[in-house]
């Protein structure tokens, strides 16, 4: 009799640890299936709509994200550079490019959770459209380090993985999501500490 009772109760913990263990797995490695990717940039469109799919939703409920609304604007998201490596602190990075029409954009570090990095010196550790120095061609430079550089410098202090998160606010070449004419910024790392 106790043979079966701990038969059923290894049984039960067996199947609600591989559930919960896999649920989690989805929720944190298979982001990229229903995403929207260019280059090393990857966006969810559904993210704030009806339409999300529910591990999309149960994704951003458990990080207590607010999405933007498809109307309002898209998040891009860089967790690797454009040779694939992935991102880290203690590295430094040149984006650039052009950004795709928008009324508006930010670019900030976060960390690979999707928390802000920890408090810097300034208010705002990101950049925005109003405020970045661009060349004759609209194009402009961005170097990621936790070291001062001229020009347009984003900080991102600290240690372990590093996210980029590159917003658009009323962009309306991404409202119809044609990938194909849609140019962000490449990510070259330029060297580690």
């Amino acid at each position: 009799m106790m043979r079966l009772v701990l038969s059923v109760a290894l049984v039960f913990v067996l199947s609600i640890g591989g559930g919960a263990a896999t649920v989690r797995y989805a929720l944190d490695h298979l982001a990229a299936l229903e995403g929207l990717t260019i280059g090393p940039w990857i966006a969810f469109p559904d993210r704030g709509s009806p339409d999300a799919d529910p591990y999309s939703k149960a994704r951003f409920s458990r990080k207590a994200e607010l999405p933007l609304g498809p109307s309002e604007g898209l998040a891009f998201v860089a967790g690797v550079d454009s040779a694939g490596a992935a991102l880290r602190r203690d590295c430094s990075y040149r984006i650039e490019g052009k950004a795709p029409a928008a009324r508006f954009w930010t670019l900030h570090p976060s960390a690979e959770s999707g928390t802000p990095p920890e408090p810097q010196a300034m208010r705002w550790p990101g950049l925005h459209s109003m405020q970045i120095l661009r060349r004759e061609d609209d194009s402009f430079e961005v170097t990621a380090s936790p070291r001062p550089h001229p020009g347009n410098w984003l900080v991102t202090g600290g240690e372990g993985p590093l996210s980029l998160v590159f917003t658009l606010y009323d962009a309306p070449t991404i409202r119809n999501l044609d990938a194909a004419r849609v140019d962000l910024p490449l990510i070259y790392r330029a060297g580690c500490e």
